[in-house]
């Protein structure tokens, strides 16, 4: 504080008069649009101007610049004003504010990194603050730079309980490097916010978590000034900047009224942009200019990731593939120093504690928040700082799918491994039973599907992943089972492999995993009766080998039986059928878990819900007798 020098008068009036312009280019381009939030976007008009013009450091020709400060604006559905001012500085010229919403502009009602200066898409609420805790926890434990990260949210979505997972998480890991803005405006989309402008309780709830709040009026240039540089020299603990706000502010007749949310103004645009153009003093251009970054950053090189050494099993021994995921995040660990793994506390069973044993300092402990965990790893992964694995029981990350749905929109890069897949869990019950995982995924935009069936196919699974952009699932299992494939073994992304075949097969069976072990036991038992069948194992669910499976099958009668430790919408089955779809020659028989499942054994089980070996024989008999 000592240290702090207030800026100049001229400079005050031109920050107070660019913030009254950003409003009113929010207000033109939304009426140009006929769409959008204009009051969203006065209620923040001085945080903007103060933020890009004044505190932020960052360069305008390099907007992920490693170097620069970072900014999220959580609250996304005020992305007209973040662009108002980024074009304000120079990163894209004014005349294209006005394409707002138009179908040929990145320009988009929501911010979506097809933007050079947006590192996450945001809109739906709640998700910013935990990239921004991801980004801030590279700069200061990775990449060990005095970057700074502010983050931006609305008063209405700090009721979203990813917001508290997310502060509880930068209070946890100290991170002094991030200042959280709360744009308290007292208005929802449909009512007043559940605390209006209650600015006490929201400071005794961000104290009550490690925060250093401080309050502000949202509106003073100068103020703002102040907190900004306040909240630099906080050490230990990550900063929030209560900023009490009205929405629509300036705008006579709207502000801090209710149904004005997501509208444009209409035809009182000309009397409200009359009255903000009063307000501004200096009618020159200024002179502002944002501050260059002085972090310095090391290099980081995420390309070319490969295991230390190959896999190193014995054919027919046994081991999970969630024990070969943990060995060979270790390995890839090892040969790159920006791989990362993120877990939330299932490390001994993910196996992601072997990562931990060896590089505890690339290791983040995020506890029982799924949805702040996949979103601090959408950060990390941010301006290719970091290669991040994220991995808890499959069944959990179906609680953070919105935030997985908008990391396919931010164009995220990180590598997803869900463990204890399917009934083949055995006594705990289906809580624990991811069944609709598979489905989940490859529902996300650009996404790679791996369904590893051994450890040796695992590991390579996670090398190809490491290097795949866009977000990558690998789906690994509980129990032990036997190593099929040579430790050279090629594997690629939409290449299946042939894992049983003879001139005399009958039917193409599909498994993956425990039911590709199911598969061949079936395959030993119908060749005791004289009859073969083909066993394949598609490794990747999508892509899927279109090309093989039509192959293999017209080379089996055209008869195919999937077989799958998952329910059957959105699995193996539909894949494979969809896949030959347009093929009249070709049938498809899907053996899944089609009721809802109990604790028991996984032989039980696998029997029970007709995915064991018996099930597929009979399968077989039938097709063939059909």
């Amino acid at each position: 504080m000592s240290n702090y020098h207030c800026p100049d008068a001229s400079v005050i009036q031109t920050l107070k008069d660019v913030a009254n312009k950003l409003r009113i280019n929010s207000i033109l381009m939304t009426n140009a649009s006929k769409s959008g939030h204009p009051t969203s976007c006065c209620s923040m008009a001085e945080i903007m101007s103060v933020l890009y013009l004044h505190t932020m450091r960052y360069k305008v020709d390099k907007p992920r610049d490693p170097t620069n400060d970072r900014f999220v604006l959580s609250k996304g559905h005020a992305a007209p004003i973040l662009y108002a001012v980024c074009s304000e500085v120079g990163m894209f010229p004014s005349k294209q504010l006005m394409d707002l919403r138009k179908i040929h502009s990145d320009l988009e009602g929501h911010p979506t990194p097809r933007l050079n200066f947006i590192d996450v898409a945001t809109g739906s609420l709640g998700q910013g603050l935990s990239c921004a805790a991801g980004m801030a926890y590279v700069g200061k434990y990775l990449d060990k730079s005095d970057y700074r990260v502010y983050c931006l949210i609305g008063d209405g979505e700090s009721a979203e309980g990813s917001i508290w997972e997310a502060l509880h998480f930068a209070s946890l890991y100290k991170l002094d490097n991030l200042t959280l803005i709360i744009d308290i405006n007292r208005l929802g989309q449909s009512d007043p916010t559940s605390l209006g402008h209650d600015i006490q309780a929201y400071h005794k709830r961000v104290d009550a978590f490690g925060w250093h709040a401080i309050e502000v009026d949202g509106h003073d240039v100068e103020a703002l000034c102040k907190v900004f540089d306040t909240a630099s020299t906080i050490k230990g603990k990550p900063t929030c900047v209560l900023a009490k706000t009205f929405k629509g502010k300036n705008c006579p007749g709207i502000e801090d009224q209710l149904n004005w949310h997501g509208k444009a103004l209409g035809d009182k645009e000309a009397a409200v942009l009359e009255h903000i153009k009063s307000l501004i003093v200096q009618k020159e251009p200024h002179t502002l200019k944002p501050q260059e970054p002085t972090a310095k950053v090391p290099a980081a090189n995420i390309h070319n990731i490969v295991l230390s050494e190959p896999p190193s099993y014995k054919k027919g021994d046994e081991l999970a593939t969630r024990a070969a995921y943990g060995n060979a995040l270790v390995k890839i660990g090892t040969n790159n120093n920006r791989v990362m793994s993120l877990d939330g506390d299932m490390k001994n069973s993910t196996f992601s504690n072997k990562f931990m044993a060896k590089f505890p300092d690339r290791f983040i402990e995020c506890y029982i928040a799924e949805q702040n965990m996949v979103g601090v790893a959408i950060g990390c992964a941010t301006r290719d700082r970091a290669v991040a694995f994220v991995s808890t029981f499959a069944s959990f990350f179906s609680r953070a799918y919105d935030q997985l749905r908008m990391g396919a929109i931010s164009m995220t890069n990180i590598n997803v491994v869900g463990s204890h897949a399917g009934v083949s869990i055995g006594e705990d019950g289906p809580s624990q039973m991811a069944l609709e995982d598979l489905a989940m995924f490859r529902a996300i935009p650009g996404s790679t599907v791996f369904y590893p069936s051994d450890a040796v196919s695992t590991e390579y699974a996670v090398q190809l992943a490491a290097n795949t952009p866009g977000i990558c699932f690998i789906r690994v299992s509980r129990p032990n089972i036997p190593i099929i494939y040579k430790n050279d073994e090629p594997f690629s992304i939409g290449k299946l492999k042939v894992v049983r075949q003879s001139s005399s097969d009958k039917v193409t069976v599909v498994g993956a995993c425990v039911t590709l072990v199911e598969a061949q036991k079936a395959a030993d038992q119908l060749a005791a009766t004289g009859v073969n069948i083909r066993v394949l194992d598609l490794f990747t669910i999508k892509p899927i080998d279109k090309e093989a499976l039509i192959k293999n099958a017209r080379e089996t009668g055209g008869k195919i039986i999937t077989v799958e430790d998952h329910y059957p919408e959105g699995g193996i089955g539909e894949a494979v059928a969809g896949a030959v779809s347009e093929c009249r020659d070709i049938i498809v028989k899907r053996l899944a878990v089609n009721a809802l499942p109990r604790s028991g054994k996984p032989a039980e089980l696998l029997e029970m819900f007709g995915i064991s070996a018996s099930a597929i024989v009979k399968a077989v008999n039938n097709m063939l007798s059909m």
